[in-house]
């Protein structure tokens, strides 16, 4: 089984970066976590979001954050639309699934017949 986090929207803040004061270097990312096994591929309801700064490349921490910084993320949370949670049946599981049924129908045949 493998967890993953995809990225789904990136927005560009113009607030100042509390490490190098750079006004054009913030971006919120929003990412969704992915659940991927041998039989199935899940999106999840879970969200998280990092503020990162490109010209000093450092992860901007909530502590960090200043009441502009704070009230832009607010704004972008509300306005943000995750894909929905869903589950996606690999061909494995579809397998299995047909294989089941085709046993349980030939068995209910072999019992049902033979009697006869």
């Amino acid at each position: 089984m493998s967890e993953k986090l995809i990225d789904i929207k990136e927005v560009a803040l113009k607030n100042n970066c509390p490490e190098c004061y750079s006004t054009d270097g913030l971006r919120l990312m929003f990412k969704q976590k992915i659940v991927e096994t041998k039989f199935h591929k899940s999106i999840t309801s879970e969200i998280n979001h990092e503020i990162a700064c490109k010209t000093c490349n450092s992860i901007i921490y909530p502590v960090q954050w200043t009441d502009d910084i704070e009230r832009v993320f607010e704004y972008q949370k509300k306005a943000f639309v995750p894909k929905k949670s869903s589950t996606f049946l690999k061909k494995a599981s579809w397998i299995v699934i047909i294989g089941t049924l085709m046993l349980i129908a030939i068995l209910i045949f072999l019992i049902f017949y033979t009697e006869l």
